[in-house]
């Protein structure tokens, strides 16, 4: 039977039959309704701020060289130099208990390694990939050096200083630029006018920082090399 068999008004019935595609999803006016409400929420709550509010709302943009200058001489170094503890009993020390070490001698940030403000006197040697080796009588067993650069590696000066805290910055980064401005300043202070060569073979006093990962290997950021007396 064809649809033009069927009755009239069956036949009428069956031409007015909607048809759906398939595939198609369709929404309700309820659910129409519901989303421009929801749309209309999130811009109603929605605070937008022009890039100069940004900028002269809260604290302002970290300056690293300001930091430095205001920082490395006047706080850094003398905090240091204060608290250095010779190489030698810092290593029997470590080597012992390490978290007896760095509760009588370091400082660190929150669960991080501690870091020690330390002295050391030795001959000095090669450089080999930015590290001065030098040789301390009684540390046989240990890896001694310097770090001269050109690049400095970590946050010994920062975390070693012991007032330097996370939370006097805005964020993470802030954190870790301070670390890096410290490195900056210490370059140009003590490292620009040092010359490893003339010193390989000779007896030196460093003073610097440390964050030793075990008690053999005792790497320092220095804030003073002079030759030793």
């Amino acid at each position: 039977m064809t649809t033009a068999d069927l009755p009239q008004t069956d036949r009428t019935q069956t031409d007015r039959t909607p048809t759906r595609p398939r595939g198609r999803l369709t929404l309700g006016s309820g659910s129409l309704i519901a989303l421009v409400l929801l749309f209309a929420a999130i811009a109603a709550t929605t605070t937008y701020r022009s890039d100069s509010e940004a900028r002269t709302s809260g604290k302002p943009a970290f300056d690293a060289s300001t930091y430095a200058t205001s920082t490395y001489e006047p706080k850094v170094v003398p905090a240091i130099k204060k608290n250095a503890v010779d190489i030698a009993t810092l290593h029997q020390a470590i080597a012992a208990d390490t978290e007896a070490a760095g509760k009588q001698y370091g400082h660190r940030p929150g669960t991080g390694p501690y870091s020690y403000a330390a002295t050391l006197t030795g001959t000095a040697g090669a450089v080999r990939n930015g590290l001065l080796q030098v040789t301390v009588d009684g540390l046989d067993k240990a890896r001694v050096s310097v770090q001269v650069g050109p690049a400095i590696n970590g946050t010994a000066l920062r975390d070693a200083a012991g007032f330097i805290t996370f939370g006097q910055f805005t964020n993470q980064v802030e954190y870790a630029d301070a670390g890096t401005a410290l490195n900056t300043a210490m370059k140009d202070k003590v490292l620009k006018a040092f010359d490893p060569a003339a010193v390989r073979g000779k007896k030196i006093t460093v003073i610097g920082a440390l964050t030793p990962l075990t008690a053999d290997v005792l790497t320092l950021t220095p804030v003073s090399i002079e030759a030793a007396s």
